[in-house]
């Protein structure tokens, strides 16, 4: 057995409980803070005075922090050790949430942006942590830590409104509310620093002197991550938009999105569990992209039709939620220790949100170019082929630097 898995035959019963608990914690922080601001962003306009340019920033900067961290993670938890590494990181998370609702429009861009630094790490290092600590649960774990990130964002979009128009609260009420979530999984992560020795005991053995950056199947999962970030993070700016294009009404159009949202979280659990236990997941690939084209295709043609939208986003929203759990998955799966996961799994995380970033401004600037979202929809099956190339290599039974196992 690999050095970097020791440590799950070190840790006692009640080590690994804290542990898990820990990380459950740490991916509920993952997508709260940003998930959490895009419903109060009119309360925060109004106060601040800020700009539709600046608005935008708010979402902007935390997944231009993602691409810009993410790859040198890696390397930091090799100098500071994994537990270490994600205490500083929570640390900056509390900082930075409790940075934002204090002040103007200066220490809400600082703040954001510190929180974007903290998520990266938690990103790049939960799969790295999965496979060091449970490498023989790898899919049970990263479905834990899957639900846990996406429930408590749904959960957060749908509560920080209501939260922020108590009169006690306001918006800035609310995002101190969310930013307890944050200090609970710091304290909770406390004890893991005891920890951080034993999991640094694992350069020496699989120091890869080949860059994951010169791999060609990396290149592959990385670009399968960015397919998948940048169509989830087109939609959950531009579906409504789409819908009420159709005639659908505000309400209606919000309420489709939410529907997309809550059928990507049992799939996050369940996938990851099943492609852990297949020998490739090119099927899976094959049908998480069928979704995702099937789902577009609907939008295209529904016409507004409640009933055909809510089957078809639903199907999108599986789509979704698979192809994100592949994502995860295949860091650990393609990989032969948790070094070599964390560097792949910061490669694929910066192409990836740096795609995320700059798709739905792209996608909005096509639609001002075409004058319609007909024609600006066959960008999203452009990126699903792309993501389905791509994922067929990815999901064969092999290694980054090997042919096959």
């Amino acid at each position: 057995m690999n050095s970097d898995l020791t440590n799950e035959k070190i840790l006692t019963r009640s080590s690994k409980v804290m542990l898990i608990i820990g990380i459950i914690l740490i991916a509920a922080n993952l997508r709260t803070p940003i998930t959490s601001v895009g419903p109060l962003m009119g309360m925060i306009q109004s106060d601040l005075h800020l700009t539709n340019t600046m608005a935008g920033l708010v979402t902007t900067i935390p997944l231009l922090a993602f691409a810009g961290l993410s790859p040198f993670v890696s390397k930091l938890s090799r100098a500071l050790g994994i537990e270490v590494l994600l205490f500083f990181a929570l640390l900056t998370l509390v900082i930075g949430s409790f940075l934002r609702p204090f002040g103007g429009e200066v220490n809400l861009f600082v703040g954001t942006f510190l929180i974007g630094l903290a998520i990266a790490v938690g990103n790049v290092l939960l799969p790295s942590l999965i496979k060091k600590e449970f490498p023989f649960k790898l899919g049970l774990m990263t479905g834990v830590y899957s639900i846990s990130m996406n429930l408590c964002s749904a959960i957060a979009a749908g509560l920080t409104v209501p939260i922020a128009m108590n009169n006690q609260f306001s918006w800035r009420g609310s995002m101190i509310f969310w930013a307890v979530l944050g200090i609970l999984a710091f304290i909770i992560w406390l004890p893991q620093l005891k920890y951080n020795q034993k999991s640094t005991v694992k350069i020496a053995s699989h120091l890869a002197t080949t860059s994951v950056w010169k791999s060609p199947l990396a290149w592959k999962i990385s670009l399968f991550m960015g397919s998948q970030s940048a169509i989830y993070y087109i939609s959950i700016a531009w579906l409504p938009n789409i819908l009420a294009d159709q005639g659908l009404s505000g309400t209606s159009s919000g309420l489709m999105l939410s529907l997309m949202q809550f059928a990507v979280m049992p799939v996050t659990f369940i996938i990851p569990i099943i492609a852990g236990r297949m020998k490739n997941q090119q099927l899976l690939v094959g049908i998480s992209v069928s979704l995702f084209l099937i789902g577009i295709l609907g939008i295209m043609f529904a016409d507004g039709n409640l009933f055909i939208l809510s089957i078809v986003i639903i199907l999108y929203g599986i789509g979704s939620g698979m192809s994100f759990s592949l994502s995860m998955m295949f860091f650990n799966l393609r990989t032969t220790s948790a070094t070599e996961s964390a560097d792949l799994s910061g490669m694929a995380q910066s192409i990836g949100y740096l795609f995320a970033a700059s798709g739905p401004i792209l996608f909005g600037t096509l639609h001002d170019l075409l004058g319609s979202w007909q024609p600006t929809l066959f960008v999203l099956i452009g990126i699903s082929l792309l993501m389905l190339y791509c994922g067929l290599d990815a999901g064969r039974n092999k290694f980054l630097f090997s042919k096959g196992k």
